[in-house]
Formats: C-alpha cells, sequence, structure tokens
C-alpha cells in the first residue's frame, strides 16, 4: 500500500467523526429551531423557556412535577381564588395575571403546578419563565398568539433590582405596551416580596440632603406599579403549629406510616426545631426522612 493510501486510510476514521458530529449539531440546531416557533406544543403539556445568545427557544418538559392538590392544606381560600380565576380563563371569560406572594415554602408555587395537574384535560399548559427570559415575553406570546389551548406563563421565585430590563419588559406584558397579550395567556408569578423589589425606609422620609431623591414618592410609585398590573395578588403566611401537625399526618398516612399520632407529632416538632422554619414543605421533607429511615431499618 502506497504512502498516500496509508494516509487517507488513517485520515478516514476522522472524518466520519466529524461528519457525525456536524449531523448531531444540524439536527440539535433544526429541533431548537422548531422549538422557538413552537412546533413541540403538540406532543407536551410543560414546557421551559432558555433563553441563549439573545434569543430564546421552548425545551419540552418530559416529566412535569404535577402537585395533588389535596396535598396543599392550609391555603384553602387561595386555592379557591386561583382555582376560580384558573377556570375563567380556560372558559374565556375574564381572568386576571397573579401574584401569590409570602413566605417560603407555604405552597406559592405548588398551587400553580395543581392547576395544571386539575385542568390538563382541559387544555391548560404551562411554560416556565426564568428571570432572564423575561426579556423575551413579547415573543414567548407571538409563538403562542394562534394557539387553541392556554397557557401559564409561570415564573417562579420572582425578584427584581432597580433598573433590571426584565422588570420593564414584565410590566409591558402586563399592561401598558405596545403589543397586547394573548387572550390564551395569563403570567403566574410567585415571590417573596410582596412588591417584587426591595424597599428602603428612606422612601418613606422626606430629603434630608442634595443627595436625596426631591420626590421620594415617585420611587415608591415606581415599585409598587409592577405588582399593581397583576390584577389578583395572593398572600401567603406563615402556618400555624397546628396546621402544620396537620400536614404531617396527611404525608405519614399518604406513605402508609404506622406510627401514633403523639410520637408522629412530638418528632415533626422536633425536626421543625433544627429547620428553617415551619411550613408544608418542612413537613413533607420529615415525613420523607422518617419514610426512609423506617423503609431502611426494615431491610436489616
Amino acid at each position: 500500500m502506497s504512502k498516500e493510501n496509508r494516509e487517507t486510510e488513517s485520515i478516514l476514521p476522522l472524518f466520519r467523526q466529524l461528519l457525525e458530529k456536524a449531523d448531531n449539531l444540524l439536527n440539535r440546531l433544526d429541533a431548537r429551531a422548531g422549538y422557538a416557533h413552537g412546533e413541540c406544543l403538540d406532543e407536551h403539556i410543560a414546557f421551559q423557556w432558555r433563553a441563549q445568545n439573545g434569543t430564546g427557544y421552548l425545551v419540552p418538559v418530559k416529566h412535569p412535577h404535577l402537585v395533588d392538590s389535596t396535598d396543599l392544606i392550609g391555603i384553602h381560600s387561595q386555592c379557591a381564588a386561583l382555582d376560580r380565576n384558573t377556570r375563567q380563563f380556560l372558559q374565556g371569560l375574564p381572568a386576571n395575571h397573579v401574584l401569590l406572594w409570602g413566605d417560603r415554602g407555604t405552597g406559592k408555587s405548588s398551587l400553580v403546578k395543581a392547576m395544571l395537574e386539575r385542568y390538563t384535560d382541559k387544555g391548560l399548559r404551562l411554560i416556565g419563565i426564568a428571570k432572564e427570559g423575561l426579556v423575551h415575553l413579547q415573543e414567548v406570546a407571538e409563538v403562542l398568539w394562534e394557539r387553541p389551548e392556554h397557557y401559564i406563563l409561570f415564573c417562579d421565585d420572582l425578584a427584581f433590582n432597580e433598573d433590571e430590563p426584565e422588570y420593564r419588559e414584565l410590566k409591558a406584558m402586563l399592561e401598558g405596551g405596545i403589543s397586547a397579550c394573548p387572550d390564551n395567556v395569563l403570567i403566574y408569578a410567585t415571590s417573596n416580596r410582596r412588591h417584587l423589589m426591595p424597599r428602603q425606609v428612606r422612601e418613606n422620609r422626606y430629603p434630608q440632603n442634595d443627595e436625596d431623591e426631591l420626590y421620594p414618592r415617585e420611587a415608591t410609585e415606581e415599585k409598587v406599579s409592577l405588582s399593581d398590573r397583576f390584577g389578583l395578588r395572593l398572600a401567603f403566611q406563615r402556618i400555624s403549629q397546628d396546621t402544620y401537625l396537620q400536614i404531617v399526618s396527611h404525608y405519614a398516612q399518604k406513605r402508609g406510616l404506622s406510627i401514633p399520632t403523639e410520637t408522629l407529632h412530638r418528632a415533626a416538632l422536633e425536626w421543625e426545631a433544627s429547620s428553617s422554619g415551619r411550613s408544608g414543605r418542612v413537613a413533607y421533607q420529615f415525613v420523607a426522612d422518617l419514610a426512609g429511615k423506617i423503609a431502611l431499618e426494615s431491610n436489616f
């Protein structure tokens, strides 16, 4: 075999690998282009908007976290209000964008996901949008405009600092922008902050020197105006001890744990004392730990 043939034989495997990688890359780019135009919307019920390099595209969530609303104990009024708003939305009736705000671990995100579980067969769909993706809100709206389904744009754990561009885009989409929001799109956002932005004490006092803002109330109005654009605002407060123990008993029963109530509650209160506070999330974590511990011990 000549030297040229030997060199050709050695190069061919590398060339085939390069062709295969190029083909895979083109396939991914084609899929991403399709996702950007909503071609995956027929096949899934939940999606994530992925922002990248100044644009974005939809990524299907193949295994969405669906929450059973019967697990949401202690937030009956909030659940009823969000359910009513969602049913109005699905029936083509007037409905509001919703801000769910309050203490951490109190069921804000779970309640939104419970709506998806409850109304998937009615055409409800969920699209998660992180804060950096909010600059593409109008782009997302255009993808969904002619769709027969109803979409909740889910902005979880939302908070802003001043002068962030995403803040302006969200305000425009909620109300006040040049482009309209489609009738089949609502925004449900969760936050630990009532007004989504930090508030300072100095905003509530008169100017005291040349560096203070002349009209501090105007700065306050600017911050409050974002949360005001959510027509429905649901507050979530830290739960009582009785509610916490009720949630613990619910999850213990659901997992089939046969433990005397007094023993279960005593252990739950000890767990709470060493955790970040009393909440439905802490109750779930306690029961998960307890169930795992019992199962592990039974295997020996």
